[in-house]
């Protein structure tokens, strides 16, 4: 993270493009935050990189006043990480929503989290596909069944029947690619939400923050009412740096918790790898003669 010990304040990262998001939207809420979030971080605008893909959380590139980059479906990552190494002193904040992030781009996260860029990944998590007008996406779900045991199956417009497939858990699988931060929010607490992004901008490495952001017009199910009776704060006695703990976690069945669920400070960068590989060949330097001698027997 590049920062400066200039004071900015959250309205000096608004553009002059007007969000237009449907009434009542939870992006609002978690736009808000990031302007919060960058503040706190005191993130220079010209110094700062917000990426996304296809989808309606990912117009939020044009409504924050930093260079941004609109990219294709799911491509948000391989994006962000070529920015942050092609240019390592900027701050890069990739965004998107569930379907970008958790289907069409699914593949990349766990390289991600391998390579571990110093970027932050903000999804916008609103259990549908919005853009493209309410089907459902990796994290579509009906209420957990060890509240509501009997629920009827979701119909959505590609499932008129009835959805029966489990969603996915996004906090375990990036607990179990080893992520290197990873936490939840919601987007109807802003000012946790943006302490929670400030925490991930500020970390070394590969950030996840899913934040719950409801969408009203095509998946009023997951309402904000929904989420404030099925979500909880991680327990203060609960330790992030571990990896079984944040497990058990994560896979909790009782409701979603929202904070700091996993971090792990001490994994190498991509920046640090590389520059431990240019190291290595700057002490041994190869030449010609030598690569032709290694194979000419």
């Amino acid at each position: 993270m590049t920062a400066t010990s200039t004071q900015y304040s959250p309205r000096d990262y608004k553009s002059d493009l007007k969000p237009i998001w449907c009434a009542g939207c939870g992006d609002f809420g978690v736009l808000n935050a990031l302007y919060k979030a960058m503040s706190m971080c005191g993130l220079k605008p010209e110094d700062t990189v917000v990426v996304s893909g296809i989808g309606c959380s990912s117009r939020l590139p044009g409504f924050v006043e930093t260079y941004g980059y609109h990219g294709v479906h799911g491509r948000t990552l391989p994006a962000a990480t070529g920015i942050k190494a092609a240019r390592p002193e900027l701050n890069v904040i990739a965004v998107g929503g569930d379907g970008d992030g958790y289907s069409i781009g699914a593949g990349h996260l766990p390289h991600c989290a391998r390579r571990n860029p110093d970027i932050t990944y903000l999804i916008m998590n609103n259990n549908t596909y919005g853009l493209t007008k309410g089907q459902i996406s990796p994290t579509s779900m009906v209420p957990l069944a060890s509240i509501s045991p009997k629920v009827d199956p979701k119909r959505w417009k590609t499932t008129p029947y009835g959805m029966t497939e489990e969603a996915i858990n996004p906090i375990a699988q990036a607990i179990a690619w080893d992520v290197s931060f990873v936490a939840r929010g919601f987007s109807y607490k802003p000012n946790q939400l943006a302490d929670i992004l400030a925490a991930a901008i500020s970390h070394r490495g590969f950030a996840l923050v899913d934040a719950f952001s409801p969408c009203p017009t095509f998946n009023q199910d997951q309402n904000d009412d929904y989420y404030k009776d099925h979500t909880y704060d991680v327990p203060e006695d609960h330790d992030p740096t571990d990896r079984v703990k944040a497990f058990e976690l994560a896979l909790r069945t009782d409701g979603y918790p929202i904070g700091i669920i996993y971090r792990r400070d001490n994994k190498p960068s991509m920046l640090e790898e590389q520059a431990f590989l240019r190291r290595r060949f700057e002490n041994n330097p190869g030449t010609m003669e030598k690569l032709f001698a290694k194979y000419q027997g």
